[in-house]
Order: structure tokens, then sequence, then C-alpha cells
């Protein structure tokens, strides 16, 4: 009799790779990403059946990711950003400062305490976002919520409207080429070292499995190594096991705790994503960037999905990559404690978990 947790991984795979053909089929931007997710967030939601995925398979798509997007870094990536930093970290900050005074600002009308709804909007990794706020005595429970509004939000609104704003630097069907030389299957063994440094920083670092494959393949890719491309057909598993991953994690059940503040929340993430693209169109202003580059570079996240959009649309998945990782690991490092000291000293009042949906 075959395994039970067998029949429902290929349930999942079946749904999550019917969906992202779909899409694929209508042209919709990032298919294989939205498609699975999409396919695999509704069959959980219609059916009340779980779908089951090994996390296993969610992080080998990942690093296929890594390892692709490291392959787009060059020599010249690596100086041509350099002057973009300064003017980059100065409007990721002020956008970090305008997502604070909105989840502030809404607090004092809703049944959400401060400290629960500024971590609820700022544009951070959902995961580390709610492991900070619980340490600062907040509901991390409505955290994982509006965060996971905000993930929906950003997901089919960033790389829907900016493939069809860029539509002639489109990239037909999102089917993903690299250009990289044919090589010995031997060079294939290089990518058992990307492999080896992601799996170290997985739970060392915000994003560490994808971040360590891109970070070492792009210090690789710079040297005299000559390393394989990635095919097509494993780019395409790869997203579609992401995609599917970030399906099963959204349960209606959740966004229902959730209630009318969910409304809330959406409002707050459509509001700094609109606030981003202006960043975006006032950084490609003052510098050399082109508009998709310096846009999806200030947009609030998710790391893979504005770099393999970037793709999509003929910006610089390398540059884009390097000002994602910049964003992450502001957000990460400076907010919390940003915020720990700044509600020790002003914050004056007592955070209270808010049951309230």
């Amino acid at each position: 009799m075959v395994d039970s947790k067998v029949v429902r991984f290929l349930i999942t795979i079946m749904i999550a790779s019917a969906g992202g053909y779909l899409f694929y089929l209508i042209n919709f931007p990032l298919p294989w990403v939205l498609g699975s997710l999409t396919f695999v967030m509704l069959y959980q939601g219609i059916t009340n059946k779980e779908a089951l995925l090994p996390i296993s398979v969610r992080n080998g798509g990942f690093l296929i990711l890594g390892l692709y997007f490291g392959l787009y870094f060059t020599k010249d990536t690596f100086t041509t950003i350099v002057p973009y930093v300064i003017p980059y970290l100065l409007l990721t900050i002020l956008l970090i400062l305008i997502s604070i005074f909105l989840g502030a600002l809404v607090s004092k009308w809703i049944h959400v305490d401060k400290m629960t709804s500024i971590f609820s909007s700022i544009p951070g990794g959902l995961s580390e976002m709610a492991i900070a706020s619980e340490a600062m005595k907040a509901n991390a429970a409505l955290v994982v919520i509006f965060h996971t509004v905000r993930l929906i939000t950003v997901l089919f609104t960033i790389p829907t409207f900016l493939t069809f704003l860029f539509v002639e630097e489109r990239q037909v069907g999102g089917i993903i080429e690299t250009s990289g030389l044919e090589t010995s299957i031997w060079n294939n063994l290089w990518f058992v070292i990307p492999i080896l440094a992601a799996l170290f920083l997985k739970n060392r670092i915000p994003a560490g499995i994808i971040i360590g494959a891109l970070g070492v393949t792009a210090m690789m890719n710079v040297s005299p190594i000559d390393l394989p491309s990635i095919s097509p057909f494993l780019m395409n598993a790869a997203q579609i096991a992401v995609g599917a991953g970030l399906g099963k994690n959204i349960l209606f059940r959740d966004l229902k705790v959730g209630g009318k503040y969910t409304l809330v929340y959406f409002s707050i993430s459509i509001t700094v994503i609109i606030i981003s693209f202006g960043m975006g169109a006032l950084l490609a202003t003052v510098t050399s960037l082109d508009y998709q580059t310096a846009i999806l570079g200030m947009a609030p996240g998710g790391f893979f999905e504005m770099v393999l959009t970037s793709y999509n649309i003929g910006g610089d998945p390398a540059i884009v990559s390097a000002f994602q990782l910049m964003r992450i690991l502001l957000i990460v490092i400076c907010v919390p404690s940003g915020l720990k000291w700044w509600f020790s000293r002003y914050g004056g009042e007592q955070i209270k978990l808010s049951s309230e949906g």
C-alpha cells in the first residue's frame, strides 16, 4: 500500500505544476511561482485538506534559484553598484521609517497594540519579524497573519504591474535560459561549494539558503572558474517548489482570524508599495540605473520574486539581488534593536496582547 504522505506529496506537486503551467499558458507574470502558489492555496482552502511539501523540497528550489541568480554577477556588477549604495540605503531607511509611522498611526484607531502594528507593517521577512515581535512581547500570531497579507499583496501586485508597465522588455512566458557556455558535466561539481555554504547559512542569517548559494556562486563566477548554466527545466521546477511552499503556508483560516484588520494592513502594504515605486523612480532619475532595476531594488520584497521579476522585465538581476540583500540585512539587524531602544526610552506604554480580530 502506498504511503499516504507520498500520495499527498504527489498530489501537491501535480496541483502546483498544473497551476504553474496554466499561468504559463495565459502568459501570466511569474507563472511557475504564482500559478503553483495560487493552486495550492486554493486546494487547501476549498478542500480543507493540507498540502504536503517537505521543507527540503522548498529549500532545494531556493538553492537552484540562488545558484542561477549568482551567475548574473560579474566583476562589473561589484564596481557598478558602489556609487548607488549610499542613496539606496538612505531611501530604504526612509521607507522603513514611513512603514513604522503607518503601523503606529493605524494602531490609534484599531484594537491592535502599537508594537504588533509596527512589526506587521515593516517590509521585512515574515519569520524574522515574527521572531523579533515575540521577543518584544508583541502579538506574534497577528504579526504572522498580517505579514501573510503583505506577502500576498506584494507577490500579486508588483510582478503583475511592472511586467505590464515594461511590456516591451518582457521575456516571453517566464522561460529562463542562461547565456553561459556549455561546459563539461564535471563542472557541475563546482556547485557543491555554494550548496554547502547555503546549507551552513540556512538557519544562521535571514534567507540564508538562497543568499548563501547566490553569494558564493557570484564570487566564483567572477573568478577564473568556468561555471555551467542552469537549465530552464530546473529553473521552472525550482519556481514550482518555492511557489507551492508559499501557497502551503497561506491558510484561509489564518486570514479569517485577522478579520477586518486584514484590510487595514492590506492598505498599508499597497501604500508602502506605491511609495517604494516613487522612490525607485527617484533613484533611477538621480543615478544611471534603469527604472526596472531601481524600482525592483526599492520594492518591499520578497527577495527572489523581485530578482526573478527583474529578469522578466529587462532589469539587472545582480543589482536587484544586491539591493534586496541590503534591505533585508538592514531591517533584520537594525530595526528590532532600534525599536527596542525607542520603546524602552520613549514608548511609555505597556504593550498589550490583542486577541481581537
